[in-house]
């Protein structure tokens, strides 16, 4: 801290980006206007913080408070890159198949975080959070930005070129930082002397009722998706092999084709041959021919 009791950016930054959502901007403004009078350089700093998209903020979150799963997204991630160049085919699938189940568990604790703050996740906003766990796994930047835990956006890659996560990141010297721990305090324990409420106990009822009705909805869609799914299967499956039964039927076909033109070739050139020879034998009998009416017409002058 300076001696001016003016706290750093990147603490500042630390503290704003670990709030709840809704709060952030009240709280910078507040911040920024409180330093005005102390340090203008810093105060427009932190008035220049921008607010993270909801996907940054739920891995913001999920770096504060279940560290040690984020911790070790990273570091697998960091093995994973290191041992890649020298494993085979099968094994590198192997892993990454557990890159995903690990990145797949993680994005379902970050919902649970963001739920325990009263922030709802979206599908969108979750293949999000995923993508940028997914990023942290495979690229050595994405990993040190997702570990600041000072996004302001989403991260993404596609595992071949090196990714810039400046643009994603609430200030450059956040990729040399690293966001605190900050334990979830335990649940308040249920005062067992609270008289039961009827009316909540219907109302929790009827909102389970709901909720499961709703899950029963979207089975049935899903049973309903994976039948027509099976049908196309089916159906592209005996195309494929009608297809495949014409392609051996016209196959055979050109070979004999083939052939027979073999065959109609050589005979060809068997009967140009015998055309040839008729040729020069009629070219024979016409000059004989010429021959002998020369020979006549002498002998009649005579």
């Amino acid at each position: 801290m300076p001696e001016d009791g003016g706290a750093p950016l990147l603490e500042i930054a630390d503290e704003l980006y670990g709030l709840a959502l809704g709060d952030f901007t009240p709280a910078r403004d507040a911040r920024a206007k409180q330093l005005k009078g102390e340090d203008a350089a810093l105060s427009a700093q932190v008035k220049a913080l921008r607010k993270p998209s909801l996907a940054a903020w739920v891995v913001d979150q999920l770096v504060r408070h279940e560290t040690e799963q984020v911790d070790q997204v990273i570091a697998v991630g960091a093995a994973l890159r290191a041992a890649q160049a020298e494993l085979a085919g099968e094994e590198l699938r192997a892993l990454t198949r557990q890159r995903r189940q690990l990145t797949a568990a993680v994005t379902t604790r970050a919902r649970a975080v963001a739920a325990e703050r009263g922030q709802k996740v979206t599908a969108a906003v979750s293949d999000q959070v995923e993508a940028t766990l997914t990023a942290a796994m495979v690229d050595e930047g994405c990993a040190r930005a997702v570990r600041s835990g000072l996004l302001v956006a989403p991260l993404a890659t596609t595992g071949v070129d090196a990714v810039d996560p400046g643009p994603a990141l609430a200030l450059p010297e956040a990729l040399g930082f690293a966001a605190a721990a900050r334990p979830t305090p335990p649940a308040a324990r249920p005062d067992l002397r609270v008289v039961p409420d009827p009316e909540a106990d219907r109302k929790a009822v009827e909102a389970a009722e709901r909720l499961l009705a709703d899950a029963d909805d979207r089975h049935a869609e899903a049973e309903q998706a994976l039948a027509a799914a099976v049908a196309d299967v089916e159906e592209l499956e005996a195309r494929s092999l009608q297809v495949q039964a014409e392609i051996d039927e016209l196959r055979r076909r050109l070979a004999e084709l083939e052939e027979s033109s073999e065959e109609v070739d050589d005979e060809l050139g068997d009967a140009e041959d015998v055309r040839a020879e008729a040729q020069d034998a009629l070219a024979a009998a016409a000059r004989e021919r010429e021959a002998a009416d020369a020979a006549l017409q002498r002998l009649r002058q005579d």
